[in-house]
């Protein structure tokens, strides 16, 4: 039996916290979120904006904005902000003690019921939720960024989380929208991370043997096998072609693929460089300030599309 949830509270109002905030209130949930200091927060007019940016794009009524900015209300009174909470997700910055040190608070101040979510994305859930008593209603819920935006959130189960407590947040997550999946075990990088950095692996170790430089692989991967992978991803591809093919390819050219367990030299000539990407305007590439606001403009019109 699931858990129906109708009030969300956020903790943690940044880009993150806000935008799985408009997740839910654009699907009519009521949500709270704690802010240190609500006057200061950004996170209505974050909302506002990408629900403008949205609807000038074709993917949102304006006429509905001001309806869904009516559904969030920001305190800093945190007994307030988790009092009627059906589910809270947590957004505070990668740190594992302070997390630790919220979930606790949280365990302990929170209706039994209350499902207790992380969304980080990286971080151990079990280890976050280790300082709790009530351990099965704490769960991963690891949105992509812009979360807004892109559809998949995966939901990351310890082996203390109940059935129920995972096909709640499962539930509300596909109401919303979202494209939930389950991933079963607690482990580092969870699913989706797992895969996209064992591709940058892939892709750094090329540039770093000469193979082809930086742009060269980003554009083999644009435009040759990314533009199938939302309709053609590796498991379904690997059937349609044959498991007898994809057997007799991996045992010729797995071991000329990069197996390192550790960041590439490379990289970390980079970082020591100080050539940290758009941060310093260099980093595998050379960047100026138009092109990288033109790089994340196109992302945003990319997922407006592709999403709508």
């Amino acid at each position: 039996m699931t858990h129906k949830i109708d009030n969300i509270a956020i903790f943690g109002s940044g880009l993150m916290g806000s935008g799985i905030a408009q997740i839910f209130a654009v699907a009519g949930k009521k949500v709270k979120i704690s802010s240190r200091n609500p006057e200061t927060s950004t996170a209505l007019q974050n909302i506002e904006h990408n629900l403008t940016v949205m609807a000038d794009n074709g993917a949102f009524d304006k006429a509905n904005i001001q309806a869904v900015l009516d559904n969030i209300e920001i305190s800093q009174d945190m007994e307030y902000v988790v009092k009627d909470a059906d589910l809270i997700i947590e957004n505070i910055p990668e740190n594992m003690e302070l997390k630790q040190n919220l979930f606790k608070q949280l365990d302990e101040i929170c209706d039994p019921k209350t499902i207790l979510a992380s969304n980080t994305s990286v971080m151990s859930i079990t280890e976050i939720g280790s300082l709790c008593k009530n351990r099965g209603r704490i769960v991963g819920t690891h949105f992509w960024n812009p979360p807004f935006l892109i559809p998949l959130v995966e939901i990351v189960r310890t082996e203390f989380t109940s059935d129920e407590v995972v096909e709640s947040v499962y539930d509300v997550l596909k109401f919303a929208g979202k494209k939930p999946v389950r991933v079963n075990k607690d482990v580092p990088g969870f699913l989706a991370n797992r895969l996209q950095h064992a591709l940058w692996r892939e892709a750094i170790s090329i540039v770093e043997n000469g193979i082809a430089d930086a742009k060269t692989v980003d554009e083999s991967i644009k435009y040759g096998f990314g533009l199938r992978l939302p309709q053609l991803s590796p498991m379904e591809n690997a059937d349609m072609v044959g498991t007898d093919l994809a057997l007799s390819i991996h045992t010729y050219l797995l071991k000329h693929l990069e197996n390192s367990t550790e960041p590439s030299p490379l990289l970390k000539e980079k970082v020591e460089k100080g050539d940290l990407g758009f941060k310093t305007g260099k980093g595998f590439q050379e960047w100026t300030p138009e092109e990288m606001q033109e790089s994340r403009d196109n992302l945003l019109k990319y997922l407006i599309k592709v999403t709508k």
